[in-house]
């Protein structure tokens, strides 16, 4: 983006995260993605006459977890109706939690250093899935609708942020750290594809010094890449409408991931708008000390912990490694780097391997074994696997399991002797006269070519070390 300067970027971001528990909030209903639509149902969820809510505790219970892991203070909290019309809202009502929310204030450092406040952290049921067919896709034009009641009364926890985020890039972080410890506490599985983690994103533009601007709501932003684009656009959008003289309105606005571009759903709707009322058919919900005593106890290790362990075992780490650290955590690979760092594997091979081959496939990981993934690395790191020879046996284990030394040998990986290697090598180099007598005088960048000769020769069998260290001796 191009900014004229002395203008900033205002973000404040609500995200709605989907708690993993085995039922729904308020009813027995299974919580549980990709069923065949409205066969998760009853009268409470679909909102028949007559129908009583009863509080679903374990949903209770992640929510404390999330307002502990973000330093929030968990009070007394009551349910209300938020009323308001939608064909995939059955009651025509949502209940929420409004003034007295269970998680109050609190903050999210990021990676970076900086900063984000929290305002509250609240419990409240979700709503049905709406597909509309025809057209461009969305209500406005769509031939028909169907609506799905299965996520119906789902429990959630919307997290609401302070307006501190300041770039795309920072609201990216603070959505990708808050997705990792959401997974730690087990609140949620994160999965923004499948809806279980959505983003409404509050975009403003403002010059520095001035009050807030007129602020515009993004609503449902499923991936954290649409988040980043989408505020970009949008804030775009703002600032060239006031330089040219008009005027942002305050409005709900959807984002088209294939466009790249934001367009007004509704204008914002106010608090008044919604009519909220004490939900009757509920008690105030009233957490003692040793319930939340029980819930804190039982928090895993944040990201950040984890981080920081990981990275004491690198010694000072490029960027690169840095990244490589920052995907092992997001996506939970601590447990194979820490069984590779144990078993005397460098660190920062360990997070290479884990964020770049285990993140390929990640949906088979149960087939892959801490202790393989060590020993792997520990043949790699040893020479008795070349760099690629240890890429291809972790994708073997991942895809079906196995014992590293064995799929090493179905696959011919043996590491030659000293002297197979050797003569290799002065076959290579008879072979290369001029790109020899070059590199003898000086031209270190000749080494990849006499590794991939060699390489070629022995079809991936010699260690790259192993060659350099042959060449060094003979240079």
């Amino acid at each position: 983006m191009t900014w004229a300067e002395g203008w900033e970027i205002v973000v404040g971001l609500e995200v709605h995260t989907e708690l993993r528990t085995t039922t729904k909030m308020f009813c027995g209903c299974a919580n549980a993605f990709g069923a065949e639509p409205n066969t998760h149902v009853c009268p409470v969820c679909l909102g028949l006459p007559g129908s009583l809510p009863v509080l679903n505790v374990r949903a209770v219970d992640l929510a404390m977890a999330i307002g502990f892991a973000l330093h929030s203070t968990i009070g007394s909290s009551t349910f209300h109706r938020k009323n308001y019309f939608y064909p995939d809202m059955p009651k025509d009502y949502q209940i929420s939690q409004y003034d007295l929310p269970i998680n109050s204030g609190g903050y999210l450092d990021l990676p970076d250093g900086s900063r984000v406040t929290i305002e509250r952290a609240h419990l409240e049921e979700d709503t049905g899935k709406s597909t509309h067919l025809g057209g461009s896709g969305r209500i406005h034009g769509a031939d028909r609708s169907l609506v799905d009641y299965n996520r119906s009364g789902v429990p959630l926890v919307e997290i609401v942020s302070g307006p501190d985020i300041r770039s795309s890039a920072q609201a990216r972080l603070y959505a990708s750290e808050l997705r990792g410890i959401l997974i730690a506490t087990g609140a949620s599985d994160g999965r923004m594809e499948e809806g279980s983690m959505r983003i409404d994103a509050n975009v403003s533009v403002r010059q520095l010094g001035q009050p807030l601007g007129t602020r515009c709501e993004i609503k449902n932003l499923n991936s954290l890449r649409s988040l980043q684009r989408a505020i970009d656009f949008e804030a775009t959008r703002q600032f060239e409408l006031i330089e040219g003289g008009g005027v942002v309105r305050q409005e709900t606005r959807h984002w088209d991931e294939i466009l790249g571009v934001t367009s007004t759903m509704r204008t914002k709707e106010e608090a008044d708008d919604y009519r909220y009322f004490r939900e009757p058919d509920l008690v105030d919900l009233v957490p003692d000390e040793s319930w939340r005593e029980r819930v804190r106890g039982a928090l895993g290790v944040m990201p950040a912990e984890r981080r920081a362990t990981l990275r004491a075992a690198l010694e000072n780490p490029s960027t690169s490694q840095l990244d490589a650290l920052d995907v092992v955590v997001a996506l939970g690979f601590d447990e194979f780097v820490r069984a590779a760092i144990d078993a005397h594997v460098d660190a920062a091979l360990a997070m290479a391997r884990a964020a770049n081959e285990l993140a390929t496939d990640v949906d088979h990981l149960a087939n892959l074994t801490s202790d393989a993934f060590a020993t792997t690395l520990t043949m790699e790191q040893s020479g008795q696997l070349s760099a690629t020879q240890a890429k291809t046996v972790l994708l073997e284990l991942l895809a079906h399991g196995g014992e590293p030394r064995d799929i090493a040998r179905s696959k011919g990986y043996e590491q030659l002797t000293s002297a197979a290697l050797g003569d290799t090598v002065s076959e290579v180099i008879a072979q290369h006269p001029d790109e020899w007598a070059r590199y003898r005088d000086g031209d270190d960048k000749l080494a990849q070519f006499f590794i991939g000769q060699v390489m070629s020769v022995t079809k991936g069998q010699a260690n790259g070390k192993a060659v350099i260290a042959e060449l060094t001796a003979r240079r």
